[in-house]
């Protein structure tokens, strides 16, 4: 099978390459129902939103860990990480993208989607395997 993501510099990479990379990692622990939101017209907080959820807290936090290693490795490291272990969400601040990582529950109570309705959605069908 085919790595989806591979380690690179995004030190200095446009914001939706660094959303993008986070995309991919996610897909690769298969975290479900991802979103990507361009959400820059509506916030000066950022740029985008990644939008992910997990089955278990043991599952988003292995989320959370994974793209804070990988993305290390890509020369990016958080602004801030809220939420701890045993949290249904984990928001991780990347700076011009910040990322959602939600249990079922959580998701389906604060709507991100439904909130930020006027947010840009980015297609990723390319980005993800099966």
């Amino acid at each position: 099978m085919e790595e989806v993501f591979k380690p690179h510099d995004l030190s200095n990479a446009e914001p939706i390459e660094i959303a993008k990379a986070a995309v991919r990692i996610l897909d690769g622990k298969k975290a479900g129902d991802i979103k990507l939101l361009r959400v820059a017209d509506s916030t000066v907080l950022t740029d985008y939103f990644v939008i992910c959820t997990g089955h278990s807290n043991t599952q988003i936090k292995g989320f959370a860990d994974e793209l804070d290693y990988k993305l290390g490795l890509c020369g990016l490291q958080p602004k801030n990480i809220e939420g701890e272990k045993g949290s249904q969400w984990i928001l991780m601040d990347y700076y011009s993208v910040i990322v959602h990582i939600f249990g079922r529950e959580s998701r389906d109570f604060y709507k991100l989607e439904k909130l930020w309705g006027r947010a840009e959605e980015i297609a990723i069908d390319d980005l993800l395997t099966d």
